[in-house]
């Protein structure tokens, strides 16, 4: 399975990265959302911690739709996923592939998103970073695991886009929530009961996401065989 999982990665990452214009039409989407925000700003206005914290993740989570829907259609368009399903391999290996793949490019466009976010929205690292990096790699897992798992389910549908937006964006409130709870305190928002909650809120939102990863996967993507 590991095998499998590395060559879905190296093919994907491969491929996305040397078309290019697919990374660049999701960082184009996410800078563009920091940017419409901060002219919601008056001069020498800066936007308040929370909500400029809310607006990262925001553009993460709109940026992690273009991201696997460009990773699922790799097949589509190829038409190469019954080749996929024909490999001696668990296919929950696909879905831990891509996941991983999603992953590394979701940190690739948020190295981009929060330089933006300080510059545009006028915040500064001022709190624990400690729980800030934890609380980003526990929520990109989170978001990239589920992403992967319903990509699988809008690959082969003509409104694929819509209906990975439309699902996904509801089960992602409580991770969100917590990226946007650690993050205003990151940027110097006061909270009395730290960051703890926020990150076993997280963590608990993973185990099910994987866990549902794991189990539904290959019912999805190979329910059209």
């Amino acid at each position: 399975m590991l095998r499998m999982t590395l060559a879905v990665l190296r093919k994907d990452m491969t491929l996305t990265l040397l078309r290019g214009s697919g990374l660049a039409q999701v960082l184009l989407l996410g800078l563009l959302l920091v940017f419409v925000f901060s002219l919601s700003q008056g001069v020498g206005e800066s936007l308040s911690a929370r909500n400029a914290a809310a607006v990262f993740w925001l553009s993460s989570a709109f940026c992690q739709v273009l991201i696997f829907n460009q990773l699922y259609a790799l097949e589509e368009i190829n038409n190469s996923r019954l080749g996929l399903l024909l490999c001696p391999a668990p296919i929950q290996a696909v879905w831990l592939g891509k996941a991983v793949a999603g992953i590394v490019l979701l940190l690739l466009a948020q190295c981009i998103f929060l330089p933006a976010t300080i510059v545009f929205l006028g915040q500064n690292l001022v709190g624990p970073l400690k729980p800030a990096l934890a609380i980003l790699f526990l929520t990109d897992t989170g978001m990239c695991a589920l992403g992967s798992l319903l990509g699988a389910l809008a690959q082969g549908q003509t409104t694929r886009e819509s209906l990975l937006s439309i699902v996904l964006f509801p089960l992602l409130a409580p991770l969100l929530l917590a990226g946007t709870g650690i993050g205003a305190q990151v940027f110097g928002s006061v909270d009395p009961d730290g960051p703890g909650a926020w990150l076993g809120l997280a963590a608990a939102f993973d185990a099910i996401f994987l866990g549902a990863g794991l189990l539904l996967f290959a019912f999805l993507y190979t329910g059209d065989e």
